[in-house]
């Protein structure tokens, strides 16, 4: 299985990161490239999934860049880790559930590895954690399917202006709150995207 992993030290504007992500995408359809796992920060930026609606913006004063992902409205900034990826479901059964399985338990035994367990929540998409009794959501995930190419991906906050959230509804979802990785565990977290894409990869042969 040849994937590229790619890990980005400085900011990736967000347009310029799907812009590459898209150019993958007709890559791979001639076979001219291999699929992509890609870990990277965005400078601040608020984005709309095909799926938002304008209530869920509380603030009307925010910049809001509409993207072709699923899912609604996030928010992404330094202290944010994004795992991009370019994966061609043609060659896997064409299985969106299980990619996003595949997802959802990458995420939850990478979080296990540094001691802090997580979850997904069959009602919520993303990944949760139990924090004085109440679900507070770590990680988001909004892909999307071309020509059964999977692209966009997720992110988990590490150490993100959570203010920032206090704009928006994020993913649409009124009642739960977002929580950062060193709020539950102040400890090193600058290998998380490279353990990551190894799992991702490891999961991904499975």
């Amino acid at each position: 299985m040849n994937i590229q992993i790619k890990i980005s030290k400085k900011p990736i504007e967000y347009s310029r990161a799907i812009n590459f992500l898209e150019s993958r995408i007709e890559k791979i359809q001639k076979n001219e490239e291999n699929e992509l796992i890609w870990i990277l920060e965005h400078p601040s930026i608020y984005t709309a999934g095909t799926s938002y609606k304008e209530n869920e913006i509380l603030d009307k004063s925010i910049n809001l860049y509409k993207t072709n992902r699923g899912g609604k409205i996030t928010y992404h900034g330094p202290g944010q880790l994004i795992c991009y990826f370019v994966l061609d479901l043609n060659k896997r059964n064409k299985d969106i559930r299980k990619l996003i399985n595949i997802i959802e338990n990458t995420i939850t035994q990478t979080l296990k590895e540094y001691k802090i367990t997580s979850s997904a929540d069959r009602k919520n998409i993303g990944i949760w954690i139990t924090q004085e009794k109440k679900l507070k959501k770590i990680a988001a995930i909004g892909i999307r399917v071309k020509k059964w190419i999977a692209y966009h991906g997720f992110s988990i906050n590490i150490k993100v202006d959570l203010k920032k959230y206090e704009k928006i509804i994020p993913c649409g979802i009124k009642d739960k709150d977002v929580i950062n990785l060193y709020s539950i565990k102040k400890q090193n977290y600058n290998n998380l995207g490279k353990q990551l894409s190894k799992n991702f990869i490891n999961n991904l042969k499975i």
